[in-house]
């Protein structure tokens, strides 16, 4: 998979952030500018829009009229007073085209599909988180679905013709500070749908979503990712929680490392305790274990650079695995020249803090035309899966595109120390 600039969702032009201050009078008077055409213009300019756009975008009208909305509770306007045309015009003032994924496509995860119903038997439904990357390199979170079928096949679903942007839903009274809550629209698929932005601590981004299928006590399964907040000034963790890839719930983590990147959750509680694995000082691996999933401290040293190929820092690349064996870990080191590569540790099953081996030499390395891209040297996965016996490891390439690998799990296992 590539990026692809012809990838566009309509989204607000001036927002919450920017509109505020002195910027809250040029708003004003851009309303008033549009409010005082006469009909005949108003026609012929959102005729002009409507004719640029239509095709481009699904049920562009209703974004305009939902975006007018916003302007009007935002200015205060009165709006019995204003025409339908000329509110869809000021909605349409106010938006944008936006080439979310124009860059980079890359740093993927991957999850079983909630639906797992329809399929052959040995066939697995998987849906894959992609980092997507548009103009100013804003990052957002992008989806795809597919199946893998017996013989190491993948068949990706078809991508529908419009993407939408996920939207912002009500306040949770209770909600803690900086949660919000988004939804896919009724009529979207996962894979038309992308997560954007939502809060100033995001603003520049929602980045490397750790994906994970967690069960709970109870049995239920819930999909629960890691993934960086960005402000373009500051980073801090934050969780995606979701029961269904319908509604979704975006919550910062608390606690001292949350201030950190690169935390990826165990798909279940061990000894009654949520863990994590993170990189609290940017070079080596720790074990993190808490009673809340959703307020995380300081843990244990776990992994530092053994190696050559990690010399620089180590790092994981998504949610632990779990293996009769014990927790397989993916590992990603980064070596001379800042080539980056992946590898794996195990862990004991029942205390992970006990590493049982992990791999001299990298499972997965750039080569060839892999080594060329927005930033050269790198293969890096934000998460895999089991199928069968093999390792599905979607991985991006020099952050600008996405492959797919299948290893069978007992070559990594026979490659460790």
């Amino acid at each position: 998979m590539h990026a692809d600039p012809g990838r566009v969702v309509v989204r607000p032009f001036h927002l919450a952030w920017q509109a505020s201050g002195p910027d809250i009078e040029r708003v004003r008077k851009l309303v008033g500018d549009i409010i005082a055409l006469d009909p005949r213009t108003v026609r012929s300019e959102m005729g002009i829009v409507l004719n640029d756009f239509a095709d481009r975008h699904w049920q562009l009208e209703r974004v305009f009229d939902d975006r007018y909305k916003q302007i009007e509770f935002a200015l205060k306007l009165d709006g019995s007073t204003i025409k339908r045309n000329t509110k869809r015009l000021i909605g349409a003032y106010f938006c944008h085209e936006y080439s979310f994924a124009a860059a980079a496509l890359m740093n993927p995860s991957v999850v079983r599909h909630p639906d797992q119903s329809g399929l052959q038997r040995g066939s697995v439904r998987v849906l894959i988180s992609l980092r997507a990357v548009g103009e100013g390199h804003i990052s957002t979170i992008a989806f795809r679905e597919g199946i893998i079928s017996a013989g190491r096949h993948l068949t990706l679903s078809h991508q529908p013709a419009f993407a939408t942007a996920a939207m912002l839903g009500k306040p949770k009274r209770d909600a803690a500070d900086g949660e919000v809550s988004v939804y896919r629209h009724p009529e979207a698929s996962i894979s038309g749908t992308v997560i954007f932005p939502m809060t100033e601590a995001q603003r520049n981004g929602l980045e490397d979503l750790r994906l994970v299928e967690f069960e709970h006590d109870n049995g239920d399964s819930e999909w629960v990712g890691t993934y960086t907040a960005y402000s373009g000034r500051d980073i801090r963790s934050e969780l995606l929680c979701t029961r269904d890839f319908h509604d979704f719930t975006l919550t910062p983590i608390r606690g001292s490392a949350g201030r950190n990147k690169g935390m990826a959750l165990f798909p279940r509680k061990i000894d009654g305790q949520y863990l994590m694995i993170g990189r609290q000082d940017g070079k080596n691996l720790y074990l993190l274990r808490s009673d809340n999933v959703e307020e995380w401290d300081d843990g244990a040293l776990l992994l530092e650079p053994k190696f050559p190929w990690e010399f620089v820092q180590i790092g994981n690349c998504g949610a632990p695995i779990e293996l009769d064996e014990g927790w397989l870990v993916l590992t990603h080191g980064v070596g001379a020249m800042r080539k980056y590569a992946i590898g794996a540790a195990l862990l004991d099953k029942s205390d992970p803090s006990r590493v049982l081996g992990r791999t001299a030499s990298p499972i997965l390395s750039a080569a060839d035309e892999d080594r060329e891209g927005y930033v050269p040297n790198v293969v890096y996965t934000c998460g895999a899966i089991r199928v069968g016996d093999d390792l599905f490891l979607p991985y991006g390439v020099a952050d600008s595109s996405v492959c797919f690998a299948f290893v069978a799990i007992r070559d990594i296992l026979a490659q460790m120390q």
